[in-house]
């Protein structure tokens, strides 16, 4: 059975009524609605609500994973009590969430959120609905999820800030920094400092974390041979054999588990500045990797996309077509960048609409939103340099996206330096700053 994702077999009817059970045939029935895609379940008269019980077994819960149930459900008359419940399928009967909810004649979706007290693999969701006279219950679009966007996304209890703020309890800019910074979700690195003997253990441990907590981790492949193509963030692995050996262990880290996993931010953009020699191998290399990771189950996969100021729209098109975008979920837009979203977002619809022409369609995108919350124009209306500007802010944070993009997410760490530049001259590219941390949270 499913430990990740949607722990629900035929959540929404397709199937007829596979997977689901009904108690006492004296009191209760099923039977498949396809008009409304749902199940109706009739009830006879019972005293008691358990007396009319339908509901699905074999789920998995771990301790102290976070869940969501969601489902929509109606009645045949106003006012119909239903106890919803999931937890253990057997004697004793613990539950791990149990509510009551009073149904109308009309759909209603209810959202119920719990952490889990148990593990077991013999998990149980009932619904109990027996009345005192006949009832019929519609219920449709069933999910138990865990570990997805739904259950929010994982916070990096080691990020650089949350490093720095262990150490600095005392300094005057610590409260702001943990509410603003290290409290929010957002994306782990790894890079070239992760070695092949150690990535595959690194990669595992933290998105075993993640799924521990029952979040969705985002990580990022930032070791690509010849990265940053000799900039401010150079670097990387030093060949293009022992690119491959890193990303196939990064990829063995993430196993079965769920991951949102940014593939290499720059390499694509930057491919055509490389020496001529090398062009060809970086698109290979990148392909590689959406290959890979693509065939972990749970994995989400996002190319390097650029950023809306960069590249036109069809020549990003161009190299992620190159670069296998094909096997990959879709692409990463303005990674590290201060674009607004609505302009970020407009570029990646654009960028859709030339993947579709070049015959890759239903690709999808990402907009870092890390430090975008004043957008990339100076107060003269010019575009900021890219390493550490001022005047800029924290974006949205890490959700469900907006404007076409499918997450607004950090990528970014925020306070983390762009390379030795701007307002952080003396902070190598990386390290975290609390100076640069503070103009990004109050925007000067």
């Amino acid at each position: 059975m499913p430990i990740y994702g949607d722990l629900i077999n035929n959540g929404s009817f397709t199937a007829g009524t596979t997977g689901w059970w009904a108690g006492n045939p004296a009191m209760v029935t099923l039977a498949a609605d396809p008009p409304t895609g749902g199940l109706a379940t009739a009830s006879t008269d019972a005293l008691n609500l358990y007396d009319a019980v339908f509901g699905q077994d074999g789920i998995t819960l771990r301790a102290g994973a976070a869940y969501t149930l969601s489902f929509t459900a109606r009645a045949s008359r106003a006012g119909v009590a239903m106890r919803v419940a999931v937890g253990l399928g057997q004697e004793p009967w613990t539950p791990a969430e149990e509510r009551l909810v009073t149904l109308g004649t009309v759909d209603t979706t209810f959202v119920m959120p719990f952490v889990s007290p148990m593990s077991t693999p013999k998990g149980q969701l009932t619904f109990q609905i027996g009345q005192e006279s006949s009832v019929t219950v519609t219920v449709t679009e069933v999910r138990l999820t865990t570990c997805t966007v739904r259950e929010g996304f994982y916070t990096d209890p080691d990020s650089n800030a949350a490093k720095w703020l262990r150490a600095n309890r005392g300094d005057v800019r610590a409260p702001m920094i943990e509410r603003s910074l290290v409290s929010q979700p957002g994306a782990h690195w790894f890079g070239d400092w992760n070695k092949i003997a150690d990535v595959e253990a690194n990669v595992r441990s933290y998105v075993t974390a993640a799924a521990d907590a029952g979040q969705l981790p985002i990580i990022v492949a930032y070791a690509m041979y010849l990265r940053d193509n000799n900039g401010e963030s150079s670097g990387g692995m030093k060949s293009a054999d022992l690119y491959r050996q890193w990303i196939n262990a990064f990829a063995a880290g993430i196993g079965d588990r769920p991951a949102l996993v940014v593939v290499e931010p720059d390499s694509l953009a930057q491919a055509e500045y490389l020496p001529q020699a090398n062009r060809a191998e970086r698109y290979e290399l990148v392909k590689h990797a959406a290959q890979v990771l693509a065939a972990r189950p749970l994995a989400r996969v996002y190319l390097d996309g650029g950023n809306a100021t960069w590249l036109k729209p069809v020549d990003m098109a161009l190299r992620l077509q190159k670069a296998g975008i094909a096997s990959a979920k879709g692409f990463a837009i303005a990674v590290a960048n201060f674009d607004a979203s609505d302009i970020s977002c407009a570029y990646g619809q654009q960028v859709v609409q030339e993947l579709t022409r070049l015959g890759i369609p239903g690709c999808k995108f990402v907009v870092d939103t890390s430090r975008n919350g004043h957008g990339a124009m100076d107060t003269a209306g010019q575009h900021v340099d890219y390493c550490n500007p001022a005047g800029r802010r924290l974006g949205a944070p890490s959700s469900i996206g907006a404007g076409g993009a499918e997450y607004l997410l950090w990528i970014k760490v925020p306070g983390d330096s762009d390379g030795k530049c701007g307002v952080g001259p003396d902070v190598k590219a990386g390290d975290f700053s609390p100076y640069l941390a503070q103009r990004l949270i109050e925007g000067w």
